[in-house]
């Protein structure tokens, strides 16, 4: 028997809506934010909501992002705005035989808080490497590793480090979930999976003498 999920870390992180499907298990939430690498990061501006996708690796108990130092998102949750980050894995299309209960199996995760500003060079270029490495494993750590970033590329690339501390997790899975009476439709239903296939890596053509493609490249998976 699985054990039951911690409680919820604060009130704005509780999953009111379908809240069975809710979890608070940081090992679930680790597990899902592992195999996804776009999160959408919202904050709170003048103008209003703004919410922005961006690659994130996590590390720890903490999320790293990264980008432009002149990105308004960055320089904003630098200087201490809450933002809210959302990370979601589509699983498969579940058709129903109602129109109204076609839905979706997902796997997602919301984190609430305040992300710091990784300020020491060192530790930011340690911090770049863990994000390049996350998102395709082998890549810093093989012969032929890519160029560290030269002094000025660092100045200009913000790296935020946000706590894994207020967080939910959200699952839906299985089946349509149809009323009694269309269940004698004449109408298929089930699930259309989808999944995140890797395709043939396509070298670059602007050089003609690339060395051979790496196993880390040809044989990449985010599971």
């Amino acid at each position: 028997m699985a054990s039951p999920s911690p409680p919820p870390p604060s009130e704005r992180a509780t999953v009111r809506r379908v809240a069975y499907r809710a979890s608070y298990d940081r090992d679930v939430a680790h597990a899902i934010l592992d195999e996804g690498f776009v999160a959408h990061v919202g904050i709170t501006t003048d103008d209003g909501p703004v919410v922005i996708p961006t690659l994130y690796v996590r590390d720890g108990d903490r999320l790293l992002i990264h980008g432009s130092a002149a990105s308004r998102l960055l320089r904003s949750a630098a200087a201490g705005t809450p933002v809210c980050v959302t990370v979601t894995l589509i699983d498969g299309l579940v058709l129903a035989r109602s129109a109204f209960h076609h839905s979706v199996n997902y796997r997602s995760v919301v984190i609430f808080g305040q992300a710091q500003k990784i300020d020491d060079v060192d530790e930011r270029r340690a911090a770049l490497d863990v994000i390049v490495e996350g998102l395709v494993p082998g890549r810093i750590s093989q012969p032929r590793a890519p160029r560290r970033p030269s002094e000025k590329e660092l100045k200009a690339t913000t790296v935020l480090a946000l706590p894994l501390d207020e967080l939910s997790v959200k699952v839906r899975d299985g089946n349509a979930i149809d009323e009694q009476e269309d269940y004698d439709l004449d109408v298929w239903a089930g699930v259309i999976p989808l999944t995140l296939a890797p395709g043939e890596p396509i070298p670059d053509p602007l050089v003609t003498e690339l060395p051979p493609i790496p196993s880390y490249a040809r044989n990449y998976s985010r599971v």
